[in-house]
């Protein structure tokens, strides 16, 4: 666990699709949002994973995956499942969920990394981002539905 503005984290968060720039160009400090938030990274600080639980204007409940960026060797499933672990322990019995842009993914398969960790596609936004959800206790499974 780190903190929100970890300088490693930040780095891999601006490499990140979902990262968003300032206009009038100010440097970035804090990458993960409102709302109450968990920072995990790797020791080598070659992956990041963001969970934020705050009212998200789309309807979506639960606790958000807000980011999630492997840049080093591990299996991206089990750096997840990891993160569902704490998030469980957190926020007992809550839905987990992120999107995932598939526009901006170079996958056949957007999400297929949450999918092995036993997430499941849940439907689509209005701006084409596939909807992904882990619901509390819910079986680990390596097909997609």
């Amino acid at each position: 666990m780190t903190k929100d503005g970890d300088r490693t984290c930040l780095a891999l968060y601006e490499k990140h699709y979902s990262c968003h720039r300032y206009r009038d160009g100010r440097k970035r400090v804090l990458f993960a949002g409102p709302g109450e938030k968990i920072v995990l990274r790797t020791a080598r600080g070659d992956a990041l994973f963001v969970w934020r639980k705050f009212i998200d204007r789309s309807g979506q409940e639960g606790v958000n995956c807000a980011i999630f960026r492997n840049e080093g060797p591990h299996r991206s499933s089990v750096l997840i499942r990891q993160a569902d672990a704490i998030a469980d322990f957190c926020w007992p019995g809550q839905r987990c969920y992120t999107y995932c842009n598939p526009a901006k993914i170079r996958s056949a398969n957007p999400g297929y990394c949450f999918l092995c960790a036993g997430w499941r596609r849940c439907g689509m936004t209005k701006g084409g981002l596939v909807v992904l959800e882990r619901r509390p206790n819910s079986a680990r499974c390596r097909q997609e539905d």
